[in-house]
Parts: structure tokens; C-alpha cells; sequence
């Protein structure tokens, strides 16, 4: 079915295309009848106020919903929501506040300059204009912020349809590790377990895990990540559980009953932490064994020595956890790729660190699932929203906007 957006700001863009019977039928069966005539009427009623809807007219309720569809396809997928003066404008007198004073500092610095240290005064007076002026430039934006608001309803509308082949793009998440000692395992695995149970299709959803410490630590943690996910991703989609990272989900000071109805709910969530705290333990033996590094190097279950004991003289090496044939949840269905990626290190070789890690993913991505949209994050940074790939692609798959965008960029949320 052909979307295409319509109108924003009360400007419609140009190269609209019309709907034919079969996508407005489409749109019909995505809701039930009772939703159907409610959102109908609702734009009836947006049209009278306009005046766009004569309403001594003879009714036709076939035209009029096709006619609802028409608009309704026509609609982008997200909007600007305007904040209202009585909480920005306290901000803004805070700012011109600071400003004055700003003002008036400079004053007295220029009219005083030291005399016996003449050389540091300019100096000093300099860096101080300096961060002045990038103090000035960061307030641009916080004079005049901006809220998003997206439609995930229309989203699936367009892309997700019950019984249709998806559409949605697929999507490489990108985690970068260094040192599992310095960077606790069971926080990456937390990020690892977030992501391969985010709201989105698990055929598009492809995680790839960097270690450029090649530690044996991380290899084994994934391993144990990969098993227990096979649990707690079906838990999190039975349930709607938020945030699907384990340790921040069981340790939440709320109501986890709230919005609850499922009779068994209690009872597999008890199972669930169970299984976590054994989890947790497992992964704590792993961390203790790798306090000390033994002598001949670390060696792997099948006896092979393990190829990243030399951290700076290594093969590449890549292992799939998760993704491939069999790799199934305890429901048997099938759960996103893990992927593990160290890359190749070599002596007198710049490896340029971060950057040059990233560079490997994107090469081993393009290999294996070769995604149109990448996701970065650190190892401590999970996804504490599962629809969040979704609210980005309200804006990256926009018909009309999505072409002319690069990125899209979620704020971060610290707990603790």
C-alpha cells in the first residue's frame, strides 16, 4: 500500500498519491469496529469545526471513511509539540539574568586590567570571552527547545500490518567493551539482554558486541547472556515488561503488580528473579576466575588455547550466538542475533582505539545483516524503552522528512 505524508504546519507537501480501494480496506481491518467508528468521528468532527463538512448533506458513510482514510494516510508519522510559556519562560528570565551579570564581569575585568601581569591578564581575559561566548551559543536552543511527539499507531499502519510481510527497517546495535574488569560483565550483559528484547521485529534486530580487550571473560559472559535470553526475552513480551534490562527491572522502587492482569504473572516473575540471581552467580564465578590469568594462558572448553592471550598480537575472531539456525527461546520462536567481534590487532599497527573498533563493526555488520540504520552504545547504556527503535523510525522512515535526516539521537537518562 502506498503512505505518503500529508500535511504539516498546515502546509501540505507536494507528490501526494492517491489510496486505492484495497488500502483503504487494509486500513479498515486494522482496527476493530468500535475503534473504527470512534477515530472516524472524530475526524468528522475536526472537519465540521473547519468547516469543511457541510452537515445538512444526505450521509454517505462509505465516502466518508474512505475519505478519513485518505486523510489519515496523508498524516506524518510524528509532530512538534509546543511547551507552554509558564515553563520556559522562568528559564529565559534565568538566562537574561546570567547574561547581565555576564555583561557586567567583563566590565570590570576590561577596566582593570593588571598592570604588573599584563601578559596573564590577557590570556586570562581571552579564555574567559571564549567560554563566554560558548556559554551564549549553548542557551540558543535552550531558549527555544523543541518536543517530539510520535505516532507509533500510524507507524505500524504503514509498515507493520497483521499479515503482511514487515516492512520496518532493519536495525545493527552497536556495543562497545575494552576491559570486562574495569566494565562490569553483568552491566553489558544488561545492555545485551535490553536490546535483544526491544519492541521490534526479531528478523531486523542484529546485536554485535565489540571486545577490543579480547578477554575470554566477555566470550564466556555472552555465552551465558545468549542462554538466559532465551527466557527472558519471552518473559519480557508476555508481559510488557519495562525496562527490560534485568538488574534495573527487579531493583525498581514501584508497584511491579500496576497495569498487571495475567493470573500467572506473579508466579513466572518469582521464576524469572530466581533464574536471574542464578544468572548473576554465574557470571560473578566467571569474574572471579579471571582475577588471576594462569601462566600458559587461558584455554577453551575444547582444550584450544584461547586466541586473544596476547591482547596486542591476535587473530580477528567472531562468534554467533544467537540468530543462526536452532538458535530458539524457551517458546520456540526465534530470538535476534548476538554476534561477538574482536577484531585483528597486530604490533607497530595504529588501531585508533573506539573509532577503529566502530570501523570493525560496521565491516563485520555489512558482512553478516548489512542494516540501513546502526544504533551505538556503551556497555553501560541500556535501553530503558523498548519501543525506542520504533519512536526512531517515526522520523528515519517518514516518507517525506526521513530522506533528509542523519541521525537521530535519544537523550540519557542516569540512574543512581
Amino acid at each position: 500500500a502506498n503512505s505518503v505524508a500529508g500535511s504539516v504546519a498546515g502546509k501540505e507537501f507536494d507528490g501526494e498519491k492517491e489510496m486505492n480501494a484495497k488500502d483503504l480496506e487494509d486500513e479498515k481491518e486494522a482496527y476493530s469496529s468500535g475503534e473504527w467508528k470512534e477515530r472516524v468521528e472524530k475526524w468528522k468532527t475536526r472537519q465540521e469545526k473547519k468547516g469543511l463538512v457541510n452537515t445538512y448533506e444526505a450521509p454517505n458513510d462509505q465516502g466518508e471513511e474512505d475519505e478519513f482514510l485518505m486523510a489519515e494516510a496523508r498524516q506524518p508519522l510524528w509532530r512538534k509539540v509546543p511547551i507552554s510559556s509558564s515553563k520556559i519562560s522562568p528559564y529565559r528570565i534565568v538566562i537574561v539574568m546570567r547574561l547581565v551579570i555576564l555583561i557586567f564581569f567583563f566590565r570590570f575585568r576590561i577596566l582593570t586590567p593588571a598592570e604588573d601581569a599584563y601578559p596573564l591578564w590577557l590570556i586570562s581575559v581571552i579564555c574567559e570571552i571564549w567560554f563566554a561566548l560558548s556559554w551564549i551559543l549553548d542557551q540558543f536552543p535552550k531558549w527555544f527547545p523543541i518536543n517530539r511527539e510520535t505516532y507509533l499507531d500510524r507507524l505500524s499502519l504503514r509498515f507493520d500490518r497483521e499479515g503482511e510481510p514487515n516492512k520496518l527497517a532493519p536495525v545493527d546495535f552497536f556495543v562497545s567493551t575494552v576491559d570486562p574488569l574495569k566494565e562490569p560483565p553483568i552491566i553489558t550483559a544488561n545492555t545485551v539482554l535490553s536490546i535483544l528484547s526491544v519492541d521490534y521485529p526479531v528478523e531486523k534486530v542484529s546485536c554485535y558486541v565489540s571486545d577490543d580487550g579480547a578477554s575470554m571473560l566477555l566470550f564466556d559472559t555472552l555465552a551465558e547472556t545468549a542462554e538466559f535470553a532465551r527466557r527472558w526475552v519471552p518473559f519480557c513480551k508476555k508481559y510488557s515488561i519495562e525496562p527490560r534490562a534485568p538488574e534495573f527491572y527487579f531493583n525498581q522502587k514501584m508497584d511491579y503488580l500496576k497495569d498487571k492482569v495475567q493470573a500467572t504473572f506473579v508466579k513466572d516473575r518469582r521464576a524469572m528473579k530466581r533464574e536471574y540471581e542464578e544468572f548473576k552467580v554465574r557470571i560473578n564465578a566467571l569474574v572471579a576466575k579471571a582475577q588471576k590469568k594462569p601462566e600458559e594462558g587461558w584455554v577453551m572448553q575444547d582444550g584450544s588455547p584461547w586466541p586473544g592471550n596476547n591482547t596486542r598480537d591476535h587473530p580477528g575472531m567472531i562468534q554467533v550466538y544467537l540468530g543462526s539456525e536452532g538458535a530458539l527461546d524457551v517458546e520456540g520462536k526465534e530470538l535476534p542475533k548476538l554476534v561477538y567481534v574482536s577484531r585483528e590487532k597486530r604490533p607497530g599497527y595504529q588501531h585508533h582505539k573506539k573509532a577503529g573498533a566502530m570501523n570493525a563493526l560496521v565491516r563485520v555488520s555489512a558482512v553478516l545483516t548489512n542494516a540501513p540504520f546502526l544504533l551505538n552504545l556503551d556497555c553501560d547504556h541500556y535501553i530503558n524503552n523498548s519501543k525506542a527503535v520504533r519512536e526512531a523510525m517515526c522520523f528515519l522512515m517518514d516518507p517525506q522528512f526521513g530522506k533528509k535526516l542523519c541521525y537521530v539521537q535519544f537523550p540519557q537518562r542516569f540512574d543512581g
